[in-house]
């Protein structure tokens, strides 16, 4: 290939309803920089671009005629979007006094990199799992 691939532009994530999870992602410290309609199979959706600093995510709602697919896909969904910090556990006290729905108990190590990382999760209304991770 000859194009240059330079980072991730954005992810998209099927949501069931774009208002709960605007207003989810907002409370991470994203915001709505550009929202939209499109059509789809005969319908209408709706999606919005969150952004936070550099990061971008597509929070995408079908047409109420699919949304049901979305709800109950066994796959295809996005495994994880993982954001990177600076402070992990910084993050996962802000985030666990938020009441936001931490998957792990705490903070876990991995051995990758150089001097390993420490990541956790958390689930998003629609349950996605979004990834806080550090580089030690």
């Amino acid at each position: 290939m000859n194009f240059k691939i330079n980072h991730i532009q954005h992810i998209g994530i099927p949501v069931t309803d774009l208002n709960r999870s605007e207003t989810f992602y907002k409370k991470l410290g994203f915001e709505n920089v550009m929202a939209s309609g499109f059509d789809h199979n005969g319908g209408r959706g709706k999606m919005a671009m969150m952004q936070k600093g550099e990061m971008i995510i597509e929070i995408y709602q079908l047409p109420d005629t699919v949304l049901d697919e979305i709800r109950n896909r066994a796959d295809g969904h996005i495994d994880h979007v993982a954001f990177d910090v600076d402070d992990i556990d910084l993050a996962f006290s802000e985030l666990k006094n938020a009441s936001f729905l931490i998957i792990e108990d705490a903070p876990v190590f991995l051995p990758f990199w150089k001097n390993g990382c420490k990541y956790f999760n958390i689930s998003g209304p629609d349950g996605e799992r979004l990834e806080f991770n550090q580089i030690l």
